[in-house]
């Protein structure tokens, strides 16, 4: 049995790690060094918490400080431990491999990326060599409904599981961005009739993608994808390219069920 002092201690310990968390998360989505004011404005935690987490993750490498400013972002032990992530995942060397036959077969960029709520995370990418367009790197994160990969992990889910998942307004990346849930289940209703999913400058100008789920989980948690330039490729290309990612996504989730990977 606990004692007393140990049962009392218990949540404040618990507090102190989800406060942790968030604060971790919070530099995660800023591109900016934060100061202790910055972040009491964005969490609301005290500023004697704040000041006693970020002594400990600076310490701890997770933290690196200016010291002309006394302001934070993260450190380079969140790149090692999401590196970790990766290195112990079974189903990434399968699919770095395919990225790279993706690649070599269409001359374009080539994605790998899992379901995380309502974001798609990157989890490998192979760039095309005539590249001009910064579209993903390793760990980054978007909103399911302004991706391809998104919806093509969307068209996964029952209407009711993805009304779940959006608790607010949609988020705009660009002008083409869908922002109505109607029309992003409208989206995932034409992905499955036509086996791959597409979008056109929704999340990033200038870039169009095809997608495809990698059927080796039910639902499916993982896609490939193909970046294009709007201006170099036609509708039938891009229809083609989606037919042909949907074999590649087949193929590999096939791969992955006989290696026992789920």
């Amino acid at each position: 049995m606990p004692e007393p002092a140990e049962l009392a201690a218990e949540p404040s310990g618990v507090k102190s790690a989800r406060r942790t968390v968030e604060l971790l998360e919070t530099f995660a989505a800023q591109d900016a060094w934060l100061s202790l004011s910055d972040l009491h404005a964005q969490t609301g935690f005290p500023r004697s918490s704040l000041h006693g987490l970020l002594r400990t993750l600076y310490e701890a490498g997770w933290l690196e400080a200016d010291p002309g400013t006394a302001r934070y972002r993260l450190g380079v032990q969140a790149l090692i431990c999401g590196t970790a992530y990766l290195d112990r995942d079974p189903a990434i060397p399968h699919a770095t491999e395919t990225l790279e036959t993706i690649r070599e077969r269409t001359g374009f960029t080539a994605h790998y990326a899992r379901r995380n709520g309502a974001e798609v995370v990157y989890l490998e990418t192979r760039e095309s060599r005539h590249s001009t367009h910064l579209v993903s790197r390793v760990g980054r994160t978007l909103p399911v409904h302004a991706t391809a990969l998104g919806k093509a992990l969307l068209a996964e889910l029952t209407q009711d599981e993805i009304r779940a998942l959006f608790a607010g307004p949609l988020r705009q990346l660009t002008p083409n961005t869908i922002t109505s849930l109607d029309d992003v289940l409208a989206e995932c209703d034409t992905t499955r009739q036509r086996g791959f999913a597409a979008e056109v400058e929704e999340g990033t100008p200038g870039v169009r993608c095809v997608a495809a789920v990698v059927p080796y989980r039910i639902p499916g948690t993982d896609a490939i994808s193909c970046s294009l330039p709007v201006d170099q490729v036609t509708d039938e290309q891009v229809r083609h390219l989606g037919e042909l990612l949907a074999e590649t996504a087949a193929e590999l989730g096939q791969r992955l069920r006989r290696a026992g990977i789920r």
